[in-house]
Order: structure tokens, then sequence, then C-alpha cells
């Protein structure tokens, strides 16, 4: 469920700002700023912030899916990123069935993030692309990310029955009504709020995460919007943090933090923006490498 305000709210107005009283919330959208504004006077971003861009695009759906378990080597997958459809020779990775289904969620994964960078403000630049509403934009993502191994008639629509397939760890999903009902809300209250950038991808994130609206893909759906709202709101202008490292190095306290959120409780709703806020520090240090590599023009 969306967190509850810890007792009467200061700003009633706004539906999220009241977590920032919650224990360490400040302090985790303190440190998570802190990261973002040091890696912006990175060398790189002066001239190559689009191509950081697009080496961070493609570590982020590469980690994003090895979270759901379909692990792609960075090599393979940039050669996706770039227009190679197949592993290159002497990679040393041999496309078997088990292969080719990761390949397939991973190269979902680099569909999403791409349609998402269509959404990003350009780094200096003075106008932004405007984001549909969340509703809208998470049915896009969706459709983008499960293209080619989901049934076409799931892609892009919230389940209206059953239940979603991903993240079964997390305990039941709501049903296919409730999740349409609090996806409608959750798009309301992003509309609606002026909360820092990482509380609001922290709590879409974590609701996504909860409802799973869809059959399956919720994972990268979830991951992908919240990486898109810390650029486009503007926390990470560069468009270059990578959270999903921080997510892949560690999936299973990953999860177990999310499911904490779940229960709607001020204490789990508290931890995850702080390990989301841990994400964006440790994804601003990836981004840093990545913007190195660009200089020495050596990706690796």
């Amino acid at each position: 469920m969306l967190p509850v305000a810890p007792s009467p709210a200061p700003a009633a107005d706004d539906p999220l700002t009241p977590l920032l009283d919650l224990p360490g919330v400040r302090g985790a959208v303190d440190r998570a700023r802190t990261a973002c504004e040091e890696l912006r006077w990175h060398e790189a971003f002066r001239r190559r912030w689009r191509e950081a861009r697009a080496e961070a695009d493609v570590r982020a759906a590469r980690a994003g899916a090895a979270v759901d378990g379909a692990r792609v080597p960075l090599e393979v997958l940039r050669g996706v990123a770039t227009g190679v459809d197949r592993p290159a020779d002497g990679a040393g990775w041999l496309l078997d069935d088990a292969a080719a289904a990761d390949l397939r969620v991973a190269t979902g994964a680099l569909r999403a993030t791409a349609l998402a960078a269509t959404w990003r403000p350009e780094l200096g630049g003075r106008s932004e692309p405007a984001l549909p509403p969340l509703g809208q934009l998470l049915a896009r993502l969706h459709a983008a990310a499960g293209a080619g191994w989901l049934p076409e008639a799931d892609l892009g629509r919230v389940r209206v029955a059953g239940s979603p397939l991903d993240l079964t760890g997390l305990g039941p999903a709501p049903s296919g009504a409730d999740a349409a009902e609090r996806v409608a809300l959750l798009t309301r209250t992003v509309a609606a709020t002026r909360a820092p950038a990482l509380v609001v991808a922290a709590v879409v994130h974590g609701e996504l995460l909860a409802v799973r609206p869809f059959a399956a893909a919720n994972g990268t759906v979830a991951r992908t919007a919240a990486r898109l709202l810390l650029c486009a709101r503007g926390l990470d202008p560069t468009g270059t943090v990578v959270p999903e490292a921080a997510w892949a190095a560690a999936p299973q306290p990953y999860l177990a933090t999310a499911a904490r959120f779940a229960t709607g409780t001020p204490a789990g709703v508290a931890a995850w923006v702080g390990v989301c806020a841990d994400a964006v520090v440790a994804g601003a240090a990836e981004a840093r490498r990545v913007a190195d590599a660009v200089l020495a023009g050596r990706l690796g």
C-alpha cells in the first residue's frame, strides 16, 4: 500500500512530503543529492554526456535483468544496443535455450531503458520532454520490456485475472481490479507531489513491486520508471546513475526491504527510502566509472 503519513501531516496538500519526517529520510535525501552533485562535475559531462548515458543505460538494463535472474554478459547486451543481434564470435557465451531466454528478458529491459531515455531532459538543455501521466508511462515501458517474450495481449495492460508470474517472493499480489486502482492512485499521487525526487522514485519503485500490476516484467518497469524519475525530477541531471548495480549485487536484501515497504509501516517505508538512497550513491559511483571509461576510450 502507499505509505501512510506519520500523524497529522504538516503538508496535508502534498501526499508524499510528510515522509520527510520519518527517521532517516532527510539524511537519505541529502546523501543521494550529494552523490549526484559530485558526479555532475565530472569532465566527461562537458562534451561526452551522450556517450556516457548510452553506456550507463546498457549497464542499467543488464543489472536490472540480473536482479530478475536473467544474467547476460555486458559485451553481449552492448552488442544488442549497437545493432549486433547475437553474441560476437569468441565472446565465450553459449546461446542455449536458457541463455536465449535470459537474453530476451535483458533485451526487453534494454528496450524499456531506451524508451525511458526519450523522456529524459538533455544535460544543460533549456527545455524538458513532457512525461506522460504515470499510468500511461508504465504501460508503455511494460510493452517495451515484455515484447518478444510475453503474450501480446498482456503487453502494457494491467492484469485482469490471475497472479503475476514474477516476484513471487514478495507474497500475494493484489487482484487485477485492486492493482488497477492502486496504479491510478499512484498516478494521482505522483502528479500532486513536490517531494524530493528520491522520495518520489522510491515510492513509485516500491509500490510497483508491491502491486505487480502486470503479468510479468514488473521489476523491470519499476526500476526503469524509478531511474527515469531520478533524472526527470532533477536529482540526477546527468542521466547516468545506475542504481540497478546495487540491486544486482544484493538482490535478496533488495527484495526483503521492498517487502517491508509493502507493509506501509513508517519503519518499512523509511528503510526502503534509505536503501534507495544507498543505491543512488552506489549508482553514482558506477556512473563515475562509466564517465572515466568514456574519457579513456575503453568501455571494457
